[in-house]
């Protein structure tokens, strides 16, 4: 892999390890992973399970039990798709919006640390690269991903 590449995983991997470390620390009462559930579904709120799960790379079923507990204390609520009865979307609900700005807290504390003697123009190019690297490689993985028929017995 190229240095690049590398650079990128093992940030991805710290960064990860950071924010569980901190939730964990938090007592928010939410698992690393349903925090990052929640987060996640703030940034697409009224996304299906699925759609959930791999935005976040996780099992469908690993992702349904995280949904289960934020359920059960109020942060979000399923409803029914009208696209697919078959589906359920995830909204936030109005209690969820301190668990949000809590976690938050928690993340930007690590961005800032992570990004301290940084200029801000380079947190603002770095960010700004980001995202662009970030939309690109989402445009490959749309592009290349594999279509199935409604024959097909995959």
């Amino acid at each position: 892999m190229d240095p690049l590449g590398f650079l990128i995983v093992d940030s991805a991997r710290l960064l990860r390890a950071a924010f569980e470390r901190r939730i964990t620390e938090a007592g928010l009462g939410l698992t690393p992973g349903e925090a990052r559930a929640l987060m996640s579904i703030a940034a697409a709120d009224g996304s299906r399970q699925l759609d959930i799960a791999s935005r976040m790379g996780i099992e469908p079923m690993t992702v349904c039990t995280y949904l289960d507990k934020l359920q059960a204390l109020g942060l979000i609520e399923r409803q029914q798709c009208s696209a697919d009865r078959r589906a359920k979307r995830i909204n936030l609900t109005p209690a969820s919006d301190e668990m949000i700005y809590a976690i938050r807290k928690e993340l930007n504390i690590i961005l800032a640390q992570a990004t301290d003697g940084l200029s801000g123009e380079d947190n603002r190019v770095l960010r700004e690269t980001l995202a662009v690297f970030n939309a690109r490689l989402q445009a490959i993985n749309v592009s290349q991903a594999p279509e199935f028929s409604s024959d097909d017995s995959r």
